[in-house]
C-alpha cells in the first residue's frame, strides 16, 4: 500500500489559512509603496527604520511566521504549508520542504507587515518536537521505510516507536523520574532506537540528530548549540546540572553536562555517547542566548532578511506559547507587584492546536507520576516545568468532523461564509438548544459519552495504547447529529484538561487559573466549555498567535533588547479577554456527572483489554 501522502489539505483547527501553492521562495517587497500606506508628500514618504522581532514557528502542517513591535503587538503574520507523508503509525517530513515554507512565511509576514529586512533585529525559532536526521554535509538521511531521502523529519505524533518505549521504560532508569515515570513514544530515545534497529544504514550514515527547532536554528546561523529545552524535554536530558550556570556570561556555551550515559548504555544507544555525545549534543544554551555569528549570508538571502541578525537559542512550540502568555496580566491585576510576583504559580497555559499541551511552573521540583517533567530551565528561567498534554485534540475534531457524512456540506457552508467549520456548528448548537428546549447548551450532549484517547493518552494515564470511546451513536446522520457529536468531543477534551489539572494540584501544583492559546482558542465554544468544566477562569492573550510571539521574544533577548527571557516576557506579554465559569449551578452538576463517566469510559476499557487478553493467552 502506497503512503498517504498530504501536501495541500487544511486542518480547521490550524491558526492560519494555508497560502496558494505560488512558488515559495519567489521575490515579495519588503516595503508597500507611499500610496498604499497613506503617504501624500516627499518628506512623508521616508519611513524611519523601527526595530522589530521576528518568531518563527514550524507547526504539524504549517510554517508560520509573524512580526511583533517593542510592545509585543503583531504587525503582520504568514503561513506556508508543510508537507507530510503519513503510512501507518510511520508519519514523516522532509526537513527542506520545511525550511523552503519558513522562508516563504517569513517573507510573505514581512510584506504584509511592511517591514524591511533591515528592520528586523532579533529572530527566534519555535517547532514541534519532530526529530530531524542529517549527514556530516547537513543533507537529510531517510527515516523512511520507503527509503526517499527527503523523508528525514519522524514527527511528533509518530508512534512506530510503541514497542521500543515500553523497552525502554522496563529498565527503571533513574532518569526516567525526571518525565512522569515512563518514556512517551513520542520522544525522541525510543524513536533513536526504532532506527538503529530497523534502518541500519540510516543509522551509521547519520551524523547528527537534531530536534527540529534546533535544527532550525542550525540551518539558519550554522551553530550546532542545543536548546535546554528541546533536549531536556525530549530526550531525557538532566538540565539541573546548570544549576548554577544560569547567570555566568558564557552560558550559552555550556557543556553539556546533563547527558546521563548509563542510561543510554542501558537501553542500548551506547554509541550515541561516543565523541562527547557530538550526535545528540555537546554543547548547550538557555533559550534565547545568541546562536554564533547570527544569521548566515545564505539564510539571510533566502528570507529575505540581513546576515547577521541575531538568532535566539530555541524553544519547542508549546514551550513557546507558554513563554508567550505566562506573564500576561489582566488589567485589574496589573498594578499589583505581589500579583504578579505569585500569579505564574497558579497558572497552567493551554497550546491548543493539533495537540494540546498544559504547561505549570513551580519553585520546587515537583515529580507527578504520568506527567512529564521536572524540567528544570526548560520554558521559564529557573522554574521546574510540569508538562501535561493531549496527542491529539485539534486532531480529533478534524477527524470527526471530516469523517461525517455531513462533513461535505457544513465545509461548502463554511467557505461560502469566509468562516471556519466551527462557527457553523456554534451556531448549529445555538438553534438546536432553542429547538430542543435544552436547560443550557451543554446539555445536548447528556446521551452521548467519548473518551479523546484516539492517539493513546499521553497524561495523566501515560498510556499509548489507550484507544478512543463514543458511547451513544445511532443511525442519525444528520448534521445536527455531527454538532452534537462535535460539541461531545470538545467536552470530552476539556474533561481530559480537567484530568490533569486535578492530578498536578493533587501533587503539589496549586493552579486555579488557565492561559490559552493556539488555533482552538479562538474557537469560543471550545474556550467556554473549558472554563465550565474546569472551574478556572481563562485568560485569553491580547495577541492570540502566542507561539510566534514566544519565538520573537527570543530573538529580542538574543539582540540584548532585554537582559533576561522573563524580563521580556513581562515586558511584551498582554492580556485579552478573560472567560468566565458559568454561574449556573446545574451546568456544574452536569459536567460532574459527565465526568464521572468519563473517568469510567477508561477504567472500563481496561477491564476489556483484560478480558480480552485472557482469552488470547
Amino acid at each position: 500500500m502506497q503512503p498517504e501522502m498530504h501536501a495541500k489539505r487544511n486542518s480547521w483547527s490550524e491558526t492560519f489559512p494555508l497560502l496558494g501553492q505560488q512558488n515559495r521562495l519567489q521575490s515579495l517587497p519588503t516595503r508597500l509603496p507611499s500610496s498604499v500606506v497613506g503617504m501624500t508628500s516627499a518628506t512623508d514618504a521616508v519611513i524611519p527604520p523601527r526595530p522589530v522581532f521576528l518568531g518563527v514557528n514550524a507547526g504539524t502542517a504549517t510554517a508560520h511566521a509573524g512580526i511583533f513591535d517593542e510592545s509585543g503587538k503583531l504587525l503582520g503574520s504568514s503561513s506556508s504549508p508543510i508537507q507530510i507523508w503519513r503510512d501507518g503509525n510511520c508519519i514523516e517530513q522532509s526537513s527542506t520542504d520545511i525550511w523552503h515554507a519558513v522562508c516563504a512565511a517569513v517573507r510573505l509576514a514581512c510584506s504584509k507587515a511592511n517591514v524591511s529586512g533591515e528592520e528586523v533585529k532579533g529572530l527566534g525559532f519555535a517547532a514541534t518536537c519532530s526529530l530531524v536526521a542529517v549527514d556530516a554535509d547537513g543533507s537529510p538521511v531517510t527515516v523512511s521505510w520507503s527509503g526517499d531521502s527527503r523523508r528525514n523529519v519522524i514527527v511528533w505524533m509518530d508512534h512506530r516507536a510503541v514497542e521500543q518505549a515500553e523497552r525502554i521504560n522496563s529498565s527503571n532508569s533513574p532518569v526516567l523520574q525526571y518525565c512522569g515515570g515512563s518514556l512517551s513514544p513520542e520522544m525522541q530515545p525510543p524513536k533513536l532506537l526504532w532506527v538503529k534497529e530497523n534502518l541500519p544504514d540510516t543509522w551509521s550514515m547519520v551524523f547528527r540528530w537534531m530536534d527540529l527547532s534546533d535544527w532550525l536554528s542550525y540551518r539558519a546561523t550554522d551553530e550546532d548549540t542545543r536548546s535546554l529545552c528541546t533536549i531536556v524535554c525530549k530526550w531525557n536530558y538532566l538540565g539541573h546540572a546548570h544549576m548554577s550556570q544560569y547567570n555566568e556570561k558564557d552560558s550559552r556555551n555550556m557543556e553539556a553536562c546533563g547527558w546521563d550515559d548509563d542510561f543510554w548504555e542501558e537501553i542500548g544507544l551506547r554509541d550515541l555517547v561516543d565523541g562527547h555525545h557530538a550526535k545528540i549534543g555537546r554543547s548547550v544554551a538557555f533559550p534565547g542566548h545568541p546562536l554564533g555569528s547570527g544569521l548566515t549570508p545564505e539564510a539571510a538571502k533566502e528570507m529575505g532578511l540581513v546576515a547577521g541578525i541575531p538568532v535566539g537559542i530555541s524553544l519547542i512550540d508549546a514551550h513557546a506559547g507558554g513563554v508567550g502568555v505566562m506573564e500576561s496580566i489582566p488589567v485589574q491585576g496589573s498594578n499589583s507587584k505581589e500579583f504578579d510576583k505569585e500569579t505564574i504559580l497558579h497558572r497552567m497555559a493551554l497550546v491548543c492546536g493539533t495537540s494540546t499541551c498544559h504547561m505549570a511552573v513551580s519553585r520546587d521540583k515537583l515529580f507527578i507520576p504520568g506527567v512529564w517533567g521536572p524540567f528544570w530551565s526548560a520554558m521559564v528561567p529557573e522554574y521546574w516545568l510540569t508538562e501535561g498534554g493531549q496527542s491529539a485534540t485539534g486532531a480529533l475534531l478534524d477527524h470527526l468532523i471530516q469523517n461525517h457524512v455531513a462533513s461535505p456540506h457544513l465545509s461548502n457552508c463554511a467557505a461560502s461564509q469566509n468562516v471556519p467549520v466551527f462557527d457553523i456548528l456554534n451556531k448549529l448548537l445555538e438553534s438546536l438548544m432553542v429547538d430542543l428546549k435544552s436547560p443550557f447548551l451543554a446539555a445536548l450532549t447528556e446521551d452521548i459519552h467519548i473518551l479523546p484517547d484516539f492517539h493513546g493518552n499521553r497524561s495523566p494515564i501515560s498510556d499509548p495504547k489507550a484507544k478512543g470511546v463514543i458511547h451513544g451513536l445511532t443511525l442519525d446522520t444528520s448534521e445536527q447529529e455531527l454538532a452534537i457529536l462535535y460539541l461531545a468531543t470538545v467536552q470530552a477534551i476539556a474533561y481530559g484538561t480537567r484530568h490533569i489539572v486535578e492530578h498536578c494540584n493533587s501533587h503539589g501544583h496549586k493552579i486555579s487559573t488557565l492561559l490559552a492559546s493556539g488555533g482552538l482558542s479562538k474557537n469560543s465554544l471550545f474556550i467556554q466549555e473549558h472554563a465550565d468544566i474546569t472551574g478556572c477562569p481563562i485568560i485569553l492573550p491580547r495577541e492570540r498567535e502566542s507561539v510566534l510571539l514566544g519565538a520573537a521574544i527570543l530573538g529580542a533577548v538574543a539582540a540584548r533588547k532585554y537582559s533576561t527571557l522573563q524580563e521580556a516576557m513581562k515586558a511584551l506579554n498582554a492580556a485579552g479577554q478573560v472567560i468566565y465559569p458559568s454561574t449556573n449551578p446545574k451546568v456544574k452538576v452536569y459536567h460532574d456527572a459527565k465526568y464521572r463517566i468519563f473517568r469510567e469510559l477508561y477504567e472500563q476499557q481496561l477491564s476489556h483489554r483484560s478480558i480480552m487478553a485472557q482469552a488470547l493467552s
